[in-house]
């Protein structure tokens, strides 16, 4: 979502008036100045008005997490009684100042620019380093790709900082690894907080049944958190469009209610808690509370949870609206609702475990009850929907099994739903609610997550600080060394409470980190061994027009994760079966390291082996938020980008490159464009007009077919173009086969023990258990063709 652009009028008060003597202007008869005035104020003020609008939405979807907050705090800093008034104003001050400098200063106002493109979280950080510095470990790239639009980069000079920490990581495999395990350590750690939020958000919510009515038991509150939470995932398939509309004015009523019951308690019980802006009385907290003052950070923690969030679900608004909605409501009505829970505590020391709900007024408990539990549902529907998203950013890397993903709204290609992850999710939440049961053990739990989460962010960043802003290392130091000394504290406090909850995220981490990394190692290891052992073109130009076979009618899209080359399965194919389609075409779809690839730069085609062979390549790229999905418009998007090459083919000069690389290169938009309006119903796609030095090869026979004289420039007559496309589509009425190959991995018997597991059993059974590449392409059974191989690795 774009906001309009942004138009200033000039402040100079000798050329005009105030705003009211514009409009007193603008009613006059319009000169051409006085129309531009009109035309600049009017954008003004949409602008604005849209800021504000996109603001107000930002609540429901970025804010919610970290608004609910509240609920738990104090009872997780405190899971006794406290001692002592003076720990309260220590508690709060520790609060104000964790929200000032993480929430607002580190991400509000620093990590939200480091946004790709307006996506943020863990992988879109990676994203951008992978497009500054050659650090992705499946090398399917190449040179064009960096010629696309959302490909954003720039260059450095040689001897620069940047340039010099850009070489020391390309400089070895192990620190490439080691980035990569770093970004799915953060990933699993957020997949944690899809657990873990609504789990604590929903359980503390339920909690004030038992506020009001003390004579149920807590098996009551679980059992009603148990029920709103199996209502929660059961609705994820109708997707977060179709509610969201509900999202922001709960969200928005929330801030109000809890800043507005602030207020009232700091006026009725104590208004000397607002002392604890000093941050002397951090100091003295420490220094009363020892070891256990120290511990109880652990609690305050939580208190910035759903900051993570912040930034990871900031695809559809931009910074400044985040920026906005968080400075005028979301920070002063968390300061509020914190410093009146204080001021109730304060006289209330015995009443911590519920503290939020018993400093509610008894004229509006209920309200509040309604509104809580409902901004809690909120809360865990953005963590819930946050947590698909990464799994979908995963999945473009190659650092997940492949599961289904749905997109529930036409408006909004973010929104998304895994229905695998959804019940997995709602499993585990379930389990860790009913498990634990009290808020302190998942609070002690939640705040493990958040905080690993934070230390990768703030890594992360400091890389994106130096390769991608430039900026000078007392600011990179500046920043990194703040952030760490803030959230190493904290770490060092949940360390703590590991066994008392802190455990779970850990071991769930550790399971999707092992799931993460095996699938991809088996996928970077598949790969390198059809990079090996690829077919080479000597081999193929030996076979003549007929590849040695019968060409029965028909085309054969073969499908690869090689972007350059024949691949083994061609060569498998041909070796077993005496028959081969009279055209084939390999297909490539492989992402790239942007978060979408415009639909008018998605493929790249390029002729394989001289034109009687009637062979092709087609590279469909996508981005990480891209979905590709297998169907007839992608078919016939497919074909119109073929034809559009042989018709473009003939206009164009021939190139010499190495067969490695050469289905890249550059064609001229006057020919391309030109020939588009004498074919106005084309569908356009961005294709490689290049013919390779291999292709031009003169001249050539078969027995099958006739001569057809390829010149050295690589240009061929309008009749051969004519005659051409006319056997492509009378190949397409013949019918489509999807050839696919359905590969055995294995490791070699001198494989070492860990990976003989790795490979054999974990990678073995991943994909046993995943979707296969058919049924995510949507190939139809009756045009499919699976070609059946055992790769050694």
């Amino acid at each position: 979502m774009e906001m309009a652009s942004r138009v200033e009028i000039d402040e100079d008060n000798d050329n005009k008036g105030s705003m009211w003597d514009l409009d007193q202007k603008l009613d006059q008869p319009m000169d051409e100045e006085a129309g531009r005035l009109r035309n600049m104020y009017k954008e003004k003020k949409s602008s604005a008005l849209l800021l504000l609008r996109l603001a107000f939405q930002s609540l429901g979807v970025v804010y919610g997490d970290l608004g609910t907050s509240p609920l738990y705090v104090f009872y997780n800093t405190f899971p006794g009684k406290i001692e002592d008034p003076e720990d309260v104003v220590g508690a709060l001050s520790l609060i104000i100042y964790s929200l000032t400098l993480i929430p607002l200063l580190k991400y509000v106002f620093v990590v939200c620019k480091a946004n790709d493109n307006g996506q943020g979280g863990t992988f879109a950080l990676y994203s951008l380093l992978c497009r500054h510095a050659n650090i992705k470990t499946i090398p399917n790239q190449h040179r064009t790709d960096e010629e696309l639009t959302t490909y954003s980069r720039s260059t450095f000079h040689e001897q620069s900082f940047a340039a010099k920490t850009k070489r020391w990581l390309e400089r070895h495999v192990f620190r490439k690894n080691a980035l990569l395990i770093l970004v799915l350590v953060g990933t699993c750690m957020v997949i944690g907080d899809g657990i873990l939020t609504p789990a604590i958000s929903v359980l503390s919510a339920a909690g004030g049944i038992k506020v009001n009515q003390p004579h149920m038991g807590n098996g009551v509150v679980v059992v009603v958190a148990v029920v709103i939470l199996v209502g929660l995932f059961s609705m994820q398939h109708y997707g977060t469009d179709k509610v969201s509309w509900l999202f922001a004015p709960i969200v928005l009523i929330w801030f109000l209610v809890i800043g507005g019951i602030g207020i009232f308690n700091i006026w009725k019980y104590d208004s000397s808690v607002l002392k604890a802006f000093s941050p002397i009385y951090i100091y003295r907290y420490f220094k009363r509370g020892g070891k256990d003052g120290w511990t109880s950070l652990g609690g305050i923690m939580l208190s910035i949870t759903g900051t993570e969030a912040l930034f990871a679900d900031l695809s559809h608004f931009p910074v400044s609206a985040v920026q906005l909605a968080f400075t005028a409501v979301v920070f002063p009505c968390l300061l509020l609702a914190y410093s009146g829970q204080a001021a109730y505590l304060m006289n209330n020391r015995d009443h911590v475990v519920d503290a939020f709900y018993r400093s509610i007024p008894d004229s509006i408990y209920w309200p509040v009850f309604v509104i809580a539990t409902a901004a809690a549902i909120v809360a865990s529907q953005a963590t819930i929907t946050a947590t698909f998203s990464i799994i979908k950013q995963a999945l473009a890397l190659g650092c997940f099994p492949r599961v289904k993903v749905v997109h529930t709204s036409k408006k909004y290609l973010g929104q998304i739903y895994v229905p695998d992850i959804n019940w997995i999710l709602m499993i585990l939440c379930i389990a860790v609610t009913a498990g634990f049961k009290k808020q302190s053990q998942i609070g002690n739990a939640y705040g493990t997550a958040v905080v690993i989460v934070m230390l990768v962010t703030t890594l992360l960043m400091t890389l994106i600080m130096i390769l991608v802003w430039r900026c000078h290392w007392i600011l990179v130091l500046l920043f990194t060394g703040l952030s760490l000394v803030v959230e190493c504290t904290y770490f060092s406090a949940v360390l703590f409470k590991v066994d008392q909850g802190g455990w779970v995220p850990l071991v769930i981490a550790a399971a999707f980190l092992l799931i993460m990394y095996v699938w991809h190692y088996g996928t970077l290891r598949r790969y390198e061994f059809e990079m090996h052992s690829k077919v080479s073109m000597a081999w193929i130009l030996g076979l003549g027009p007929s590849l040695g076979l019968v060409r029965v009618p028909g085309i054969g899209l073969v499908y690869t994760e090689l972007a350059s080359g024949v691949p083994h399965i061609f060569s498998h194919f041909i070796t077993n079966l005496p028959a081969i389609h009279s055209v084939v075409v390999f297909i490539c779809v492989k992402y790239l390291p942007v978060y979408t690839v415009p639909e008018e730069e998605r493929f790249l085609v390029k002729r394989i082996g001289p034109k009687n062979f009637h062979m092709f390549r087609c590279v469909a790229r996508y981005g990480y938020k891209d979905l590709h999905k297998k169907d007839d418009d992608f078919e016939r998007k497919l074909f119109d980008s073929l034809f559009l090459f042989v018709r473009l083919e003939s206009m164009m000069e021939g190139c010499s490159d190495s067969d490695e690389y050469s289905l890249y290169g550059q064609q001229t938009e006057r020919s391309r464009d030109g020939l588009l309006n004498n074919n106005g119903n084309t569908t356009c796609s961005y294709v490689d007009t290049t013919v390779s030095s291999v292709d031009s090869i003169v001249p050539v026979k078969s027995p099958m077919h006739t001569s057809v004289t390829v010149g050295s420039s690589g240009q061929v007559s309008g009749q051969t173009e004519t005659d051409e496309l006319e056997f492509l589509n009378s190949c397409r009425d013949a019918g489509v086969v999807h050839i696919m190959g359905n590969t055995v991995v294995r490791a070699r018997r001198d494989s070492r023990f860990h990976k003989k597991i790795a490979i054999d059993y974990i990678y073995a059974f991943l994909r046993k258990i995943c979707r296969e590449h058919s049924v995510i392409f949507n190939v139809p059974h009756e045009s499919l063709l699976n070609v059946g191989q055992v790769f050694y690795v």
